[in-house]
Formats: structure tokens, C-alpha cells, sequence
């Protein structure tokens, strides 16, 4: 059975991924919950709170608490590709490989928060511009470069950084 703390911290994390995906800084977030911006960043690292506040952020984006049966399998919904073969893979690799930072073309390969993880993923890497994929990842989905909502994306995504980046790494040096 989960702690309490990974249970906390997962709700608070994708209650900031839907803050973000607002536009809302912690500061706007907490303001419209009504509760102290210091009582947001000590949740974080608490492994309890007062289900009122966690109401109040919840409803402050958007969101209801609810208790819900857990899916059977690891459902990816509409934040990552509905499958991930090798030639889906290969068009992965030929988009990173080419540099590219229209946000466009990105959002025709994959949904938008699945590329935004994608871009902060390659912007890990020296091959890369850090600053300006960091940027392309926010305008795909804001908040995406925050290590909370990176880690929502590394734990749920297809990608595997460990056989991926290299792979891409691969493809760089044959461009040049």
C-alpha cells in the first residue's frame, strides 16, 4: 500500500501539472484556493494535510477530489500516443535529430504534453540548446520543465530516456 506521502505528493503533483496547464503561478494558484502560498510549498514536502485545503487547490484549477477504482492497465489518456512502434519511434528520432524548435511541428508528431516531456527530456543532453528547448517545452504545455510535472511525464511515458536519447545521439552526429 502507497504512504500517505506518495499519495499527497502524486495529487499535488497533478494538481500543479492542471495549475500550469492554467497558466496559474504557485502564487496566482494559491491565492485563488484561498490559502497562504508558504502552506502550498510545505504540502510538498508533508506527508498529510486537511482535506479542506486540498479541496481548495483542487477546486481553484478545475478538479474534484474523488475516489475511483484504479484502471487495470496504465491508461495514458489523451497526454501521451496511443501506441509507440518503431516507425513512430524513427519519426521521434528524425524530429530531434532535426533541431527543429517549431512548436508546430511538434505538436503534429504527438499530444502536446507528451512533446513538451520530450523537449525537456532532449534538453537534458549537451547535443542540445537547454534554454531554448526549455522554452518550446512550456509553450507545448506550461509548467512541463517544472521537476514535479517532468516526473509525471518520465513515470507514465512510452519514451524510455535510457534507450532513446542515445539513439538520438546517433542520428545527431550522422546529421553533422
Amino acid at each position: 500500500m502507497p504512504k500517505s506521502t506518495e499519495a499527497l505528493a502524486a495529487a499535488l503533483n497533478d494538481l500543479t501539472a492542471r495549475a500550469r496547464e492554467r497558466g496559474l503561478t504557485d502564487t496566482a494558484w494559491a491565492e485563488r484556493a484561498g490559502v497562504r502560498k508558504e502552506t502550498l510549498s510545505r504540502l510538498r514536502s508533508r506527508a498529510t494535510c486537511d482535506f479542506s485545503t486540498l479541496n481548495a487547490l483542487a477546486q481553484a484549477v478545475g478538479s474534484e477530489l474523488v475516489v475511483v477504482e484504479p484502471p487495470a492497465a496504465a491508461a495514458t489518456g489523451r497526454h501521451f500516443p496511443e501506441s509507440m512502434d518503431r516507425d513512430y519511434e524513427r519519426q521521434l528520432l528524425d524530429l530531434c535529430a532535426s533541431r527543429t524548435l517549431d512548436p508546430d511541428r511538434w505538436e503534429q508528431l504527438g499530444p502536446r504534453f507528451f512533446m513538451a516531456g520530450l523537449a525537456v527530456m532532449l534538453a537534458s543532453t549537451r547535443d542540445f540548446d537547454r534554454r531554448a528547448l526549455l522554452t518550446l517545452a512550456e509553450e507545448l504545455h506550461p509548467g512541463a520543465s517544472e521537476p514535479p510535472v517532468f516526473a509525471r511525464w518520465l513515470k507514465a511515458s512510452p519514451l524510455r530516456p535510457s534507450r532513446f536519447l542515445p539513439m538520438v545521439s546517433v542520428r545527431v552526429k550522422r546529421a553533422a
